[in-house]
């Protein structure tokens, strides 16, 4: 995982000296919010970021919604995302940026906040494995339910909402699966611990609408691409057990990309595999990150 470089408030330090405080108020309470970006080889040698702008877009809604205000302009931002890779020789790689608060105060009301800025990229391969992008993964429902609307603030990607995700993939991790799906607090799917999710029914493809999730960007992507091909795409509230009963099923995100589900609660998906539509918009979805289609390429920033 360990780079060379990481950039902290302003400058390039060296891995090692990236360090924060104990008394740093994020880790004692988890105010603070965060991205997840992939940087992709491309099919003529090229390395490019998917979907960049939409990432550090979201950074700052996230920040907003938080009530922090990042001290460094967006666009900065975005082309510090573009130096890590080039200053630690990269050519794919995954780009963390974090938004935190410091230690010059702690307890829960802090009047002024320090806010400080990291972004950090490593080397980061499938993030549910080789394995399971291709013959696909094994989830559980959760025991733990998803944040309510008015609680966790669910379309901000903020530190501690993740403690949620973290109880529940420990939980089914702990049982022998691969990953943790979780219902919404009226008992509907909402999504996996760090995932959207996507379910088939005879050629039908749909997904959770934008109640209780995190608006994915990949998710985005995958609604964009999965609409290109043609096929009848909804965003509706889906139960567990029509769940059980899907042809298909599959997870997008950022880190998992877009990795099929073939059992979920020991039932078997469809034929047990990845079915026709999600290898279909799997094949795309690297496809398009790797430059291989140039009517897409607008969500591509070469480095």
């Amino acid at each position: 995982m360990k780079a060379d470089k990481i950039w902290l408030d302003g400058k390039f330090v060296g891995w090692d000296e990236a360090m924060v405080h104990v008394c740093t108020h994020t880790i004692h309470y988890g105010w603070g919010v965060f991205e997840g970006i992939r940087c992709y080889k491309c099919h003529d040698g090229r390395s490019a970021i998917l979907m960049l702008d939409a990432h550090i877009e979201r950074l700052y809604d996230s920040a907003h919604i938080a009530d922090l205000k990042i001290p460094f302009e967006k666009q900065e931002l975005t082309q510090v995302c573009k130096e890590i890779v080039k200053v630690n020789g990269f050519e794919e790689c995954y780009i963390r940026p974090v938004v935190f608060v410091g230690d010059d105060q702690l307890g829960l009301y802090v009047k002024d906040p320090k806010v400080r800025v990291s972004i950090i990229a490593w080397v980061w391969g499938a993030y549910l494995g080789d394995e399971g992008l291709q013959k696909g993964i094994r989830a559980k429902i959760s025991s733990f339910t998803r944040h309510h609307v008015n609680a966790g603030m669910t379309k901000g990607k903020i530190v501690g909402n993740y403690v949620n995700s973290i109880m529940a993939k420990r939980e089914v991790v702990a049982l022998g699966f691969d990953e943790a799906i979780m219902l919404d607090t009226e008992g509907y799917v909402s999504e996996a611990s760090g995932e959207n999710i996507f379910i088939v029914k005879k050629g039908r493809i749909k997904t959770t609408p934008l109640t209780s999730i995190l608006p994915g960007i990949t998710r985005g992507a995958a609604l964009s691409l999965a609409r290109y091909m043609g096929f009848d795409v909804t965003e509706e509230r889906f139960t567990r057990d029509e769940l059980y009963l899907a042809d298909e099923c599959f997870f997008t995100g950022t880190a998992a990309e877009v990795t099929p589900v073939r059992e979920v609660d020991g039932r078997m998906i469809g034929a047990g595999k990845p079915g026709p539509v999600t290898s279909q918009i799997q094949k795309k979805f690297f496809e398009t990150a790797r430059g291989m289609h140039p009517e897409y390429h607008k969500w591509l920033t070469y480095l």
